[in-house]
């Protein structure tokens, strides 16, 4: 065989394979669907808040209260016990 026709060859199943390779890329993978709502957005929102007000919604950190805690150490028991970790080598000392 000579080497023309070895090129050829390899020159045909290159431009097989680009061909093909093209022509799967087009193909959207899932299939692309559009979205049509048939509610409002007013029926949405009052879906969501009647949801809401039945405690029908999953609890995430957005739901959670948060509420302040009201320490119930003083702010001198607090420097002692900075004081005490510091002389023990448990905390390091640094410049404030």
């Amino acid at each position: 065989m000579n080497t023309k026709n070895i090129a050829k060859n390899l020159f045909a199943g290159l431009l097989l394979t680009s061909a093909l390779g093209t022509a799967l890329a087009e193909a959207p993978y899932p299939a692309e669907t559009r979205f049509v709502s048939t509610k409002s957005r007013a029926e949405v929102i009052a879906e969501l808040q009647q949801a809401r007000a039945n405690g029908e919604l999953l609890v995430s950190d957005r739901d959670h209260d948060n509420k302040p805690l009201a320490s119930t150490t003083t702010r001198e028991q607090v420097r002692a016990e900075l004081a005490q970790a510091r002389a023990s080598g448990n905390m390091p000392v640094t410049d404030q």
